[in-house]
């Protein structure tokens, strides 16, 4: 880890537990700027890849703003079960992320699956593909209903699986999409109205004073 990252994640297959043999580590970072560059024209960068192959990370304010957007990378970020580094910052932001959550994961969450839906050939599909699909309404419709994201798929293993190997016809593939976004359009919802920004721009501020 980089002396300014504050949190470093695993997520992808290894934190959804579906991975293969096959599978890569994906990491997800956050880190943060010294407050100083941002007194230049030129603004720190707002995300970057590496060091480690498979590895992105974003500036602290970029990640804010995406989770308080209801981003399902970022907010899944904040529930990975596989936390490989973390700093003071790193666990206040774990502890706020409530504060990010709000109804607009109920569109977020359906946009992102409903865009890889568009991009699917039915005549022939990328199971991959299909299969996180369907994996990210499972995620969405556990956060509508229980606050949180699902990030490990648990008992919807062996079926996400099985759809990855092609070993399920596209039409049941496609039945299980619709309906699944039918609940996540309708299901009753723990989720508040609007995300908590005042305590999200204070812990922003806070990391900000602490990196003059």
């Amino acid at each position: 880890m980089t002396d300014d990252m504050i949190l470093t994640v695993v997520m992808g297959s290894r934190a959804y537990g579906l991975e293969t043999e096959a599978s890569d580590t994906d990491r997800r970072g956050v880190f943060v700027a010294p407050t100083a560059a941002f007194w230049r024209l030129e603004k720190p960068a707002t995300h970057r890849d590496g060091p480690l192959p498979e590895q992105f990370s974003w500036e602290v304010e970029r990640f804010c703003v995406l989770a308080l957007e209801a981003n399902p990378t970022a907010l899944e970020c904040l529930w990975s079960p596989m936390v490989e580094a973390i700093t003071p910052a790193g666990r206040r932001l774990r502890e706020l992320r409530r504060a990010f959550l709000s109804e607009r994961a109920r569109q977020s969450f359906a946009g992102y699956a409903d865009s890889q839906f568009r991009r699917l050939d039915p005549d022939a599909p990328k199971w991959k593909q299909a299969m996180h699909m369907i994996r990210l309404l499972l995620s969405g419709l556990h956060l509508i209903r229980h606050g949180e994201p699902l990030v490990q798929v648990g008992p919807y293993r062996d079926r996400l699986l099985a759809i990855r190997r092609g070993e399920v016809p596209w039409a049941a593939v496609d039945a299980w999409r619709a309906e699944l976004a039918a609940e996540v359009d309708t299901a009753g919802s723990v989720l508040p109205g609007r995300p908590d920004r005042e305590r999200v721009e204070e812990f922003l501020v806070g990391v900000r004073k602490e990196h003059l």
